[in-house]
């Protein structure tokens, strides 16, 4: 996965977004190892979505003393499982098993890259180097192996363990299918909606569930497309919402309500300046918060800075309210921020000069955090259903990055988690339950900012899990510099919801992949698996309740899709069939859906672009859009 890009920072005579901006990753010399005992209970190596049978169980040593401060809960008794390190053996490259061949040995995280996707419509070409503040881009070789990893298994070591897996297998009365040259595998209890197997919900657990249903007639039309409005430079568009009357985008120096259908415009929101940050996250009755620039950009100045924090009525087309605050209590300095979440009725925004918060129905500040002497600061918050931090702490090359969940109303910790050594990065997921992803030591090796997914109890502040995702399987992804930007995944029921890569499928041409889900309480992968179907690859937007809301993203001769997935049977139901005609879905294509936002409710699709520049001579001749519609009956 590749980072989107980022505009130039607000004055680079003023240090950009405030303080200058965490150094690039990798930063700081060679990724560190893991600290002795891993970093919380040893959790075995779990059984692959994919099908294949587990691994040979590694010798059981003996167990090791977690590090002082140790992170997570004690391991619990008995001999944990031998950790591999992060890398592979000098000289050996990692190999890909086949889909339903029996894995090899734990390699530790995936080094090899994945593949970068062609930058969207309206994004300039980046340089591939990391700038002070900007995302990780792709890299274009493989890093170099390193550190002591685990030995591989001779072949003849594999067809012993493979033949005792079959035979325990057997004797358990299942029964595993598997073929070569990436075939599709499945469990004889399995279908491609859905499954009965170890771990799945059905109808008797409660889970599944949403307000989304199919209508009547699910073939799409178009709604509405809305060009890009013309720029000079690089400007950020972020921020897009639905109410029950309108849907509404952010615009240049304004925020706009149109038609649901038609596209028509409804009513705007002019502002002092351009959006720099906006929230996802709604009430009820429509209220959220953004960011924006103090001033409006000039051919003499054209970066300002990010200063102001407001409030806006989407249900009447209102800004309630805006202001800054100082950098200290002693200062006269605007403080400048870099995101801005929304936790039930308070208001946080975070960036590298600290943090603050305000009341949403009038701008009252709740809290600041106070100056710290270790150089600790709020670098961002999440929010949604609970508020939680991320605060970064400790020297400029020995970086301490701390989660914890906070009291919405007084900014106090309700408790801490410490992450663990080699985590520059780290982007909050989920607030409730409160999940965390990093980018362990650089080691993930795709440009997602995703090595593992952190489940920590936020009453205690204690680990409940760590899930490694191998980045040449899952293809979620992480904004390394954003604390609130995780996209392609889910969290509900207990799960994290992420898509598998791109692979071959069993037509004779076109990729596919697949949804897949890990418990958040064991660390292990559920027998969860929805197929995207030959030539389509499919990631989750949202939860519906106890369902998972995914988008298709279509082959050259078709339209998109919107699925429904049960939450207890996985079962899909399409909701939306877009058109297939060649300038409908080439603007239906022509967003990257790793840059674009996707809202989806009541039979209505909505993509739109987040960030926008001068159009590229080499697409003169295209049609750029800053939003596209559709809507079924």
């Amino acid at each position: 996965m590749t980072q989107p890009p980022q505009p130039p920072p607000n004055d680079p005579s003023q240090g950009g977004f405030g303080a200058p901006q965490d150094p690039p990753p990798g930063g700081f010399g060679a990724p560190q190892d893991p600290p002795p005992g891993g970093f919380g209970a040893p959790t075995p190596p779990p059984a692959d979505p994919y099908g294949k049978p587990p691994a040979a169980p590694q010798a059981p040593q003996a167990p090791q003393a977690p590090p002082p401060g140790g992170y997570g809960s004690p391991p619990p008794a008995g001999p944990p499982q031998q950790q591999p390190g992060y890398g592979y053996p000098q000289g050996q490259p990692p190999q890909q098993p086949g889909y339903g061949f029996p894995p090899q040995a734990p390699q530790g995280h995936g080094f090899p890259p994945g593949q970068a996707p062609q930058p969207g419509y309206g994004f300039p070409p980046q340089p591939p180097q990391q700038g002070y503040g900007y995302p990780t881009t792709p890299m274009q070789q493989p890093q170099q192996p390193g550190g002591d990893g685990p030995k591989k298994f001779s072949t003849q070591s594999r067809i012993i363990v493979a033949a005792v897996v079959a035979v325990a297998l057997i004797i358990g009365g299942g029964v595993w299918f598997a073929s070569g040259d990436g075939d599709k595998k499945k469990d004889e209890a399995s279908t491609s909606s859905g499954t009965k197997g170890e771990g799945k919900g059905g109808s008797e657990t409660g889970l599944g569930g949403g307000k989304e249903k199919a209508p009547a007639n699910i073939k799409a039309e178009v709604g509405f497309q809305l060009p890009q409005p013309k720029v000079t430079d690089v400007t950020t568009v972020a921020g897009s919402w639905m109410t029950d009357k309108a849907y509404v985008k952010t615009g240049v120096n304004e925020i706009v309500a149109y038609d649901l259908v038609k596209g028509t415009k409804l009513w705007s929101i002019p502002l002092g300046g351009q959006v720099c940050a906006a929230t996802q996250h709604l009430t009820k009755d429509f209220k959220t918060a953004i960011a924006f620039e103090a001033g409006k950009r000039t051919a003499a100045k054209k970066y300002q800075a990010c200063t102001q924090i407001g409030a806006l009525d989407l249900a009447t087309g209102k800004l309630m309210w805006s202001k800054s605050v100082t950098v200290t209590t002693s200062s006269d300095n605007a403080a400048r921020f870099d995101e801005v979440t929304l936790s039930g009725d308070t208001v946080a925004a975070g960036g590298t000069e600290g943090g603050a918060a305000f009341k949403l129905a009038d701008g009252a500040e709740l809290w600041r955090p106070k100056p710290s002497t270790d150089g600790c600061y709020d670098k961002g918050y999440g929010g949604g259903e609970a508020l939680a931090v991320v605060r970064k702490c400790g020297s400029y090359d020995d970086p301490q990055l701390v989660i914890q969940a906070l009291n919405p109303t007084t900014g106090a910790p309700l408790s801490s988690f410490k992450m663990p050594p080699g985590v520059e990065y780290a982007s909050i997921v989920s607030t409730k339950p409160l999940v965390v992803a990093a980018d362990v030591g650089d080691t993930a090796g795709d440009g997602s900012g995703i090595s593992d997914f952190f489940s920590i109890d936020p009453a205690s502040g204690k680990l409940l899990t760590k899930i490694a995702v191998d980045g040449e399987k899952y293809a979620a992804s992480c904004r390394s510099t954003k604390v609130e930007s995780c996209q392609h995944l889910a969290v509900g029921n207990n799960r994290i919801y992420v898509p598998t890569e791109e692979h071959e499928g069993t037509g004779e041409y076109g990729n596919t992949n697949e949804i897949v889900s890990f418990d958040l309480t064991t660390g292990k992968p559920t027998s969860d698996r929805a197929d995207a179907g030959d030539r389509y690859t499919m990631f989750p937007l949202r939860m519906d309740g106890g369902n998972l809301i995914a988008y298709k993203e279509p082959p050259y001769d078709k339209g998109g899709q919107v699925v429904s997935i049960d939450g207890g049977t996985f079962k899909q139901t399409v909701l939306m069939d877009n058109p297939g005609d060649e300038a409908i879905r080439d603007a239906e294509t022509s967003f990257s859906s790793d840059y674009a936002e996707y809202l989806y409710g009541s039979g209505k699709l909505y993509i739109s672009e987040t960030m926008i520049s001068a159009p590229r001579e080499s697409s003169l001749g295209d049609k750029e859009y800053l939003v596209v519609s559709f809507h079924a009956s």
